[in-house]
């Protein structure tokens, strides 16, 4: 639960709004009642999270006065001893509270050192824990935020370029020793959004923010962009490339170079260098491999059609450019996907040949060592596996295809905390990918946490349910979408989605598999459970089978004839061996904590 709960009246919300990230960016889970979950009686949530907070803030102004709801939060607050208030517009609060001491952020526009502040804070960490309060990190003078470009091609499916153009401007402007730039997966929160520019840079504490558009048609690319300073709101520098389609990587350069220019940046011989490196020259492998990543990124996990397009449109890519090390990579993680995950796929190229022809290309690629380390694990050979991991994570401790993995790797080797804390970044990486959150979600699970359960199913529901309108028929978020719904008590929901998970996706196993977890977690039916894994691991590869014998979601159908029986076939079939350097996974969990 949120170590702090904001109580203020409606009007009030910009500043509420305030309040929270800027205690937030101090290292507190804050809750305040934007985040009230759709499928719950809001009264109860309140009141459930404003019991379990250590501290809570009420947020005084006139109108918070005269509200019963403020009131009697600061109330309850007061009688549990977690009340910290503040005046917002210098009108005192109601009797009794005008007896108790309140911090002035009247007019504060959220400077960490006004005195107002600096008195709440201190109130917060004698209630909440001095451990969590955090220096917030100074950042450099100079620094910016790149915010996802435009899609203005008048073509959704078009979207995977001009977020390809955002990505690699980041990425052009990350390699500048000078300039500190906020990571991708950071600036896409505020993907879709109509934003105040000087707002996010408040939010994110930067000097500068890039925002721009991308319109393809044809052969020919529109990039606008224009720079500006985070404080006044006025523009540094703006420019249009009304350009061929093949001049997009001169342009990428352009504009990372006018950025640098125009901050009065010193770019070293050396930055000018790797901004100039991309992995490829060709634009259309370039065009090809953006294509693949975003369909690797949001398709149907489980369904083989999903690396069947990966590789395909990566062995295009490669085709047209033999030395796109990027492409290679991507084909090499995608190979070993589909080469691990069903019996009768042994015969396909286990991503091992594309995945050192990456790392010929170049040795830094950190994506090119996951194809390997799943090759190491899914042969017992742990502890290379580990190695393999650790080089990924190392090149690139921001990558979402190397915390992913390793998680999923991790999992199947019982190690439950290293696989929450690579998938906790993982979602913070990539906010839209619900696999990993649903993961995340297994893993408390597993660990027997119900209250972190059920916090994450109450975000991976509305996600998910975002996704099911574009993909109606996705097996991996129908799956993900009734754990959620079986975690928060809706099992009405979670069994008609079930129901139509069956009916759409039969034969993705994952699906089948992932099903499982509610069914003997929470709607208690083994035999239900033992039916959609039964033809699962009759078919399963070495991948899907190495998580069956850890799991420990599993560990109720351990010792019945029927489950341990299809896993041994499982076991045998594959000949999936134990791991030589590594201990066992514990053979029972925690019991859950509700």
């Amino acid at each position: 639960m949120a170590d702090v709960f904001v109580s203020y009246a409606r009007s009030d919300e910009p500043q509420a709004e305030r309040v929270a990230d800027a205690l937030r960016v101090l290292g507190y889970e804050v809750w305040r009642d934007d985040e009230l979950p759709a499928h719950r009686n809001y009264a109860d949530v309140i009141e459930e999270r404003l019991r379990s907070a250590k501290a809570v803030v009420v947020l005084w102004s006139a109108e918070a006065a005269r509200s019963q709801w403020v009131r009697a939060e600061a109330d309850a607050a007061r009688a549990a001893g977690t009340l910290v208030q503040a005046l917002l517009d210098g009108n005192i609060p109601p009797m009794p509270f005008n007896q108790i001491q309140c911090a002035d952020l009247g007019g504060w526009e959220g400077d960490s050192d006004a005195p107002g502040w600096k008195k709440l804070v201190k109130s917060v960490a004698a209630l909440a824990g001095d451990q969590r309060v955090k220096e917030q990190p100074a950042r450099r003078k100079t620094s910016v935020c790149v915010l996802p470009f435009q899609n203005m091609s008048g073509d959704a499916e078009q979207e995977y370029f001009s977020d390809g153009i955002s990505e690699d401007i980041t990425t052009d402007l990350s390699k500048v020793s000078a300039l500190e730039v906020i990571a991708r997966n950071t600036a896409f929160t505020f993907k879709g959004q109509a934003v105040d520019v000087c707002d996010v840079a408040r939010k994110l504490n930067v000097s500068h923010v890039l925002e721009g558009s991308v319109r393809k048609a044809g052969g020919r690319v529109r990039v606008t962009a224009q720079l500006i300073d985070g404080a006044t709101g006025g523009h540094v520098w703006a420019d249009r490339y009304d350009r061929d389609l093949t001049d997009i990587f001169a342009i990428q350069d352009e504009i990372s170079k006018a950025i640098v220019e125009a901050l009065k940046i010193k770019l070293l011989p050396q930055e000018k260098k790797a901004i100039e490196n991309r992995g490829t020259t060709n634009v259309d492998a370039y065009n090809i491999y953006l294509m693949a990543r975003q369909y690797w990124m949001t398709g149907d996990f489980g369904d083989r059609r999903r690396e069947d397009r990966v590789i395909r449109l990566c062995k295009r890519a490669v085709e047209i450019d033999p030395d796109y090390p990027q492409a290679w990579a991507l084909l090499g993680l995608a190979q070993a996907n589909l080469h691990y995950a069903y019996s009768g796929n042994e015969g396909l190229d286990d991503g091992l040949a594309a995945a050192e022809r990456a790392l010929a290309l170049d040795p830094d690629i950190a994506e090119a060592h996951l194809p390997k380390a799943w090759h190491l694990a899914l042969h017992g050979r742990i502890e290379e596996a580990d190695t393999e991991i650790a080089t990924s994570l190392r090149l690139n401790p921001d990558c979402w295809e190397a915390n992913k993995e390793a998680a999923r790797i991790h999992y199947r080797q019982g190690r439950m905390d290293d696989a929450i804390r690579l998938l906790e970044h993982a979602t913070e990486l990539a906010e839209s990918d619900f696999h990993s959150l649903g993961m995340l979600t297994a893993c408390y699970l597993a660990k027997g946490d119900l209250d972190r359960v059920r916090d994450h199913a109450a975000k991976m529901a509305p996600l998910i349910q975002q996704v099911l309108l574009r993909d109606p028929d996705n097996g991996a978020a129908l799956a993900f979408v009734a754990l959620a719904f079986a975690a928060l008590g809706d099992f009405d929901r979670a069994r008609n989605y079930i129901e139509r998970a069956i009916l759409l996706d039969p034969d993705n196993l994952y699906m089948r598999y992932n099903i499982a977890w509610p069914l003997i977690a929470f709607f208690k039916d083994k035999d239900a459970a033992l039916d959609l894994l039964e033809p699962a691991l009759a078919r399963a590869g070495r991948n899907l089978v190495s998580l069956a014998s850890a799991d420990r979601n599993l560990d109720p159908l351990r010792g019945d004839p029927r489950f341990d029986e299809m896993l041994s076939a499982a076991v045998e079939r594959v000949g999936l061996s134990a791991p030589k350097d590594a201990s066992p996974p514990a053979a029972t969990s925690a019991p859950p904590r509700s």
